[in-house]
């Protein structure tokens, strides 16, 4: 099982000077999203007092040419503080702060797409949308291998993993608990986690939250996992299908609801939505991987409980649909509905303003609408 060195220092070390006191200063980690759709970046800057509000921190900068945003002639990029989280890694009163990247004219990078999510939000506030999402990924070694699986093999069939317990069954819960912890303290809105279909493979679920704090707790919750991962020596992979054949891939399965599907005959305004969803299904699928489809197209086979990614469907309790209404929604006429077509490694500002556009905004066709 390869480890990365990292691993191997001294944890008891680095605590003794973690606990010392930090006097008067507070360290910021500036986390924002790279040039791949995918990576994360980070970088932390000390400032002279905690801050309250996202108001009171400053604008930074990064050289975009070596995060796969900009020339090396023109590098400087815009870090614009979004959404401030306690930092779990450092403590109180400490600060991870997730952020926009403008480019060097103050146009958003190619790669930021909050900025018209957070604008597609704001023009259906009204509606009070809630999302849920249920975010897959599978542990590996730094060599690219599944944690815990046999160097010369596979294990056994799945079957016995999904939620299970005892070592044959589970790899690496000490992970998921301490992710799970960690957000909590920072206070991002997990809900709940658990073991997935296949050996190594996992599951944590963010929400409900309203409009654009899904994706910003979903990223947060994603770097979180990132740095407990760089603790333990291992890498947390968000690929869609990481291992190919006979095996579940990984997905990010998205619930949404509105004030009008959670109220007494909502069960309407669902149906609504999903007939509108049935005519865009080849937008959703676009806006539901970095790579405008390809990721996906590995996973969404039509087994292991998915749909096939060129067909729209849906159903009660249907896990092998494009949609999914749960089927406690069915019996009481109200509530939410699950897009299960995203990818593990999907944006979510892209799935969550896909979604508002489609049911909400009403849009048609295969290009988003310019607001």
């Amino acid at each position: 099982m390869a480890m990365s060195a990292s691993a191997e220092l001294s944890k008891a070390v680095k605590q003794q000077y973690m606990e010392l006191p930090q006097g008067d200063k507070v360290q910021v980690m500036y986390v924002w999203i790279d040039g791949t759709g995918e990576g994360l970046r980070c970088k932390t800057r000390t400032l002279d007092s905690e801050p309250k509000n996202i108001e009171e921190l400053p604008e930074w900068n990064f050289d975009g040419s070596s995060t796969y945003q900009s020339e090396g002639s023109n590098s400087d990029m815009y870090l614009i503080p979004s959404a401030m989280f306690r930092d779990p890694f450092r403590r109180d009163p400490n600060k991870l702060v997730l952020c926009e990247v403008l480019k060097y004219n103050h146009k958003p990078a190619e790669t930021n797409l909050r900025l018209t999510c957070k604008k597609v939000m704001d023009m259906v506030e009204n509606q009070v949308p809630w999302f849920g999402m249920e975010q897959e990924y599978t542990i590996l070694g730094t060599d690219g291998h599944p944690f815990g699986w046999p160097n010369n093999g596979f294990p056994g069939p799945q079957g016995p993993y999904y939620c299970g317990v005892g070592s044959d069954k589970a790899y690496g819960r000490d992970i998921v608990e301490a992710h799970y912890r960690a957000c909590l303290y920072a206070g991002v809105m997990i809900c709940g986690t658990n073991a997935e279909v296949m050996p190594a493979q996992w599951e944590f679920q963010v929400g409900p939250c309203e409009g654009i704090n899904m994706g910003d707790h979903l990223w947060v919750a994603r770097f979180i996992l990132h740095r407990v991962c760089e603790d333990f020596g291992v890498v947390a992979s968000f690929d869609p299908k990481p291992i190919p054949g006979n095996w579940n891939g990984a997905g990010c399965h998205t619930n949404f609801s509105t004030k009008e599907m959670r109220e007494e005959g909502g069960l309407k305004a669902i149906e609504e939505s999903i007939e509108r969803l049935g005519k865009r299904h080849s937008y959703h699928i676009r806006a539901y991987d970095p790579k405008g489809g390809l990721d996906n197209a590995r996973r969404l086979t039509g087994h292991h409980e998915t749909s096939n990614i060129h067909e729209f469907s849906a159903g009660v309790a249907n896990r092998g649909a494009s949609i999914r209404i749960p089927r406690t929604v069915g019996q009481e006429k109200k509530g939410y509905f699950e897009d299960r077509r995203p990818s593990a490694n999907c944006d979510p500002y892209a799935v969550t303003e896909a979604l508002i556009r489609t049911c909400l905004l009403s849009e048609e066709g295969d290009e988003p609408v310019d607001y």
